[in-house]
C-alpha cells in the first residue's frame, strides 16, 4: 500500500486534471433518450430490452475494471478471469469464449468495435474514456448485423468544454490506474486528448496486468448541415494468464498459478500471457441533406498485434480491419403520425495471419502451423419507425447478412485457397410499445438472431481449419413494461422472453489442453429481466439531499436442447456457465458539499462448470462500498477525493471459471478483499 499513499501525495501536487461528469444523479429519467444508432426514443417508449448505464453510475464503482458496472444490468454477465481479461454474455452462456466476447456486437461511437472476423477488444479500452452505454438485449440483428445476443453502444467522453484534467487510482496489489486529458472547444471546431495508463500485479501468482492508453476525439461542424467526426485510439496490453485449478488446488491456495503435471509444464514456466496491441480509428460524416432526409458514413480500420504464449504453444497473430456502413435516414411528422426510415449497408473485411510455435519458457521456438485467413461480413438494412398520437411506436426492421471467409495453408502442410461461403440470411425484427399513461407503458417484440463462428473459432489454438462449424440462428419472442412514477420516485422495468437457439457453438478441450469449438444441437432460453429504483429521499435543501435504491434481479431457465455427444446426451441439462439467479442491489447517498457514500451487493447463485451438470462452482455475495467528496474547490480548481473497498465479506469465488476444463481445472480465483484510494482534479 505504500504507492497508494505516495502517489496520491505527488499527484495533489502537479497541475494536471480529472474531468468530473456534470451528470446530476438526481436527473429524471424521463428526460433520457437511447440513441439506438441515430434513432432517438425516450427510454420509456423503447421498444427494445434496452438498459442504460449513465456517467453517475459508472462513476460510482471503481474506475480501472467494468466488470462490477456492467453486472449491474439484468441479463448482462462480465467476467475477468485475471486483471484484463474481460468475458461478456447477453442472455447467454460463455461457452463460446475461452477469453474475449463472442456473439455480441459492439460499437464505439459511429464505428463498429467487433471486427468481421467476430472479435471484439474490449479490454483494450481504458474503463475512463467511456461516458456512457446503451445495452440492447436479445437479438439485434436486424440493424446491427450479425448477432445472437444483443448489441452494445458505447459513448466515449463527450468534448463539451475547455479542460485540462487527470485522476490517479491507486490500492492492493500494487495497483496504479493515471489518466490525463484536454480538451478544446472552438466555435465550429472541437478535440480532446486522453492518455492513460494501468498496471497491477495481481491477486494471484503469474497475473499481473499493464496497459498503455491513447485517445483522440475531433469533431468539425463545417456547416449547419454537416459534421464530420474523427475518433481513434492506440492501447498496449499485457496481462498473465495464471490458468485454471482444480477444486483442490483452489481449495489449498487460491492465489496459486496453474501447476505443472506429469506431462505439461505450468503457466509459470511457459510465462503464459496475452501481448496485445491494436490501433482502431474511424472517420464519419454526418450531412442533413434536406429537412427529411439525413445521410451518414463511417469509414473505419483497425490492427491488432496479438501474441499468445501458453502451455503447449505460442501463437502470434496478426489482423488488419478496413469497413464502411452509411445509410440514409428519412424523417416525416404531421399532427398525429411521425415516420422514420433508415437504408443503409455495412461492410467489414478482416485479414488474419496466425503463426503457432513450440513454447519454450515464454519464447517461441519450432514452428508448429502457419494460416492465412480473411473473414468479409456484409449486410444491408431496412427499419422502419412508426409513432401514432404519441402512443403506439412500431418498428419493423430487417437486415439481409452474407458472410464469407477464405483460408489457405503452409504448415504443416499445405493447402492452396479456399472459400468457404454461408447461406445468406434474412434477420427479420417487429416490435412496438404503447404508452398507456405517462407513466406506464407496455412493449412486445420477436426477431431473429445470427451469428457465424468467427475467425478464433473456425481456427482455433488445436491448429485446425475447422468448416465444419454452423452459424447460430434463433428466434427470440418477448415482452416487457416500464412504469416511472410521477417525478420518477419510482422506476421499474421487467422483461420475459424466450430465446430458441439452433446449432449453438460450444468450445472443447483436446488432451493437450488445446480449445476446439462444434454446434452443441440448440438451446431454449427463457428468462426474466427485472430493474427497480426508488428514491427514499430527495430534497435539496437538507444535508441529507438524496438516497437512492435500484436492485436488479436476473432469472436464466437455460437449457440444452437436442445435444448429445457419442453416447452422452446432455439434453435438457442446465447451460453450462449460467447461473440461475442474480440479484444486484446498490444505495446511493447524496450530501451536501458533494459527499457521497455507495454501497452495492452481489448475488450470483451457482453455475454448473460442465455440459454434464455434474460440477457446480457455489454461490457467492458480493459487497462493494465507495466513499468520497467531489466538487471540492480550491479557487479555479476542482478536485475529488474517492476510496473504496472491493469483496468486504471475503468471498472465496472463481470470477470466470474454465467451462467444460479436463482435469478439473475450472477455477480462477477472484480477489479477496482489496482497497482503493484515488483523486481527481480539473481546472
Amino acid at each position: 500500500m505504500k504507492i497508494l499513499f505516495t502517489s496520491i501525495s505527488l499527484f495533489l501536487s502537479i497541475t494536471t486534471f480529472a474531468q468530473i461528469s456534470k451528470t446530476d444523479s438526481t436527473k429524471k429519467l424521463n428526460e433520457v433518450v437511447v440513441r439506438g444508432y441515430y434513432n432517438n426514443q425516450p427510454l420509456l417508449r423503447s421498444v427494445s430490452a434496452v438498459s442504460l448505464i449513465d456517467s453517475n453510475m459508472i462513476r460510482n464503482q471503481q474506475n480501472s475494471s467494468l466488470v462490477s458496472t456492467f453486472n449491474t444490468v439484468p441479463g448482462l454477465r462480465m467476467e475477468e478471469r485475471s486483471p484484463g481479461s474481460y468475458r461478456l454474455s447477453l442472455r447467454g452462456s460463455l461457452l463460446r469464449s475461452p477469453f474475449g466476447i463472442r456473439n455480441i456486437k459492439i460499437y464505439i461511437d459511429d464505428f463498429p468495435l467487433t471486427d468481421a472476423g467476430g472479435n471484439t477488444y474490449l479490454n483494450a479500452l481504458d474503463p475512463l474514456s467511456i461516458a456512457n452505454i446503451e445495452i440492447y438485449k436479445g437479438p439485434e440483428a436486424s440493424v446491427f448485423g450479425a448477432n445472437t445476443g444483443g448489441a452494445i453502444l458505447i459513448s466515449p467522453q463527450p468534448i463539451n468544454e475547455n479542460s485540462i484534467a487527470a485522476t490517479i487510482t491507486a490500492g492492493s496489489y500494487d495497483l496504479f490506474h493515471q489518466t490525463a486529458s484536454i480538451q478544446r472547444k472552438y466555435k465550429n471546431y472541437s478535440f480532446s486528448f486522453m492518455q492513460g495508463y494501468q498496471r497491477s500485479d495481481g491477486f494471484r501468482e503469474h497475473s499481473a496486468m499493464e496497459r498503455k492508453y491513447f485517445q483522440t476525439n475531433h469533431q468539425w461542424d463545417y456547416s449547419n448541415k454537416g459534421n464530420l467526426k474523427l475518433y481513434a485510439f492506440y492501447s498496449d496490453l499485457n496481462y498473465e494468464t495464471p490458468g485454471g485449478l482444480t477444486l483442490a488446488q483452489f481449495e489449498l491456495d487460491a492465489k496459486a498459478a496453474r501447476p505443472a503435471t506429469a506431462t505439461l509444464p505450468g503457466a509459470v514456466t511457459q510465462q503464459a500471457a496475452i501481448y496485445n496491441k491494436t490501433l482502431f480509428g474511424g472517420l464519419s460524416n454526418n450531412y442533413q441533406i434536406s429537412k427529411n432526409f439525413k445521410h451518414v458514413i463511417a469509414l473505419f480500420g483497425s490492427y491488432t498485434d496479438f501474441k499468445n504464449p501458453f502451455i503447449t504453444n505460442y501463437e502470434k497473430r496478426y489482423e488488419g480491419t478496413l469497413g464502411l456502413r452509411t445509410f440514409v435516414d428519412y424523417q416525416k411528422t404531421s399532427n398525429l403520425i411521425k415516420f422514420n426510415a433508415q437504408l443503409g449497408v455495412e461492410s467489414g473485411a478482416t485479414k488474419t495471419q496466425i503463426k503457432n510455435f513450440d513454447n519454450n519458457a515464454g519464447s517461441p521456438a519450432a514452428i508448429q502451423a502457419f494460416d492465412h485467413l480473411k473473414a468479409n461480413q456484409n449486410f444491408a438494412f431496412l427499419r422502419f419507425n412508426l409513432d401514432i398520437s404519441n402512443k403506439l411506436l412500431i418498428e419493423l426492421a430487417s437486415s439481409l447478412n452474407f458472410y464469407k471467409y477464405n483460408y489457405e495453408s503452409f504448415l504443416p502442410v499445405t493447402v492452396a485457397k479456399r472459400e468457404r461461403k454461408f447461406d445468406a440470411e434474412l434477420m427479420p425484427k417487429l416490435a412496438a410499445s404503447y404508452l398507456i399513461n405517462n407513466e406506464l407503458s407496455i412493449r412486445a417484440s420477436v426477431s431473429k438472431g445470427y451469428s457465424p463462428p468467427t475467425i478464433a473459432e473456425v481456427r482455433a489454438s488445436d491448429n485446425n481449419i475447422n468448416n465444419n462449424i454452423q452459424a447460430e440462428l434463433g428466434w427470440n419472442y418477448e415482452a416487457g413494461f416500464r412504469y416511472h412514477l410521477k417525478n420518477n420516485r419510482l422506476r421499474i422495468a421487467a422483461n420475459v422472453f424466450q430465446f430458441n437457439l439452433n446449432d449453438a457453438i460450444v468450445r472443447r478441450l483436446n488432451a493437450n489442453d488445446a480449445e476446439f469449438f462444434i454446434n452443441a444441437g440448440g438451446t431454449t432460453q427463457k428468462g426474466l429481466e427485472l430493474e427497480t429504483a426508488f428514491w427514499l429521499i430527495r430534497n435539496s435543501v437538507s444535508f441529507l439531499k438524496a438516497i437512492e435504491l435500484k436492485s436488479n434481479y436476473t432469472y436464466s431457465h437455460f437449457r440444452f436442447r437436442e445435444f448429445t455427444i457419442g453416447n452422452v446426451s446432455f439434453d435438457r441439462n442446465k447451460l453450462t456457465g449460467v447461473p440461475a439467479n442474480v440479484v444486484v442491489s446498490s444505495l446511493d447517498f447524496q450530501f451536501s458539499k458533494g459527499l457521497y457514500f455507495f454501497a452495492q451487493h452481489n448475488y450470483t447463485a451457482s453455475i454448473p462448470l460442465n455440459d454434464g451438470n455434474t460440477v457446480f462452482a457455489k454461490n457467492y455475495h458480493l459487497v462493494e462500498l465507495k466513499t468520497g467528496m467531489r466538487n471540492i474547490r480550491i479557487k479555479k480548481i476542482k478536485l475529488e477525493v474517492f476510496g473504496g473497498v472491493n469483496n468486504l465479506l471475503n468471498q472465496k469465488y472463481s470470477l470466470g471459471n474454465d467451462l467444460n476444463a479436463m482435469g478439473g481445472r475450472y477455477y480462477n480465483a477472484a480477489a479477496s478483499i482489496n482497497y482503493y484510494l484515488g483523486t481527481s482534479i480539473k481546472l
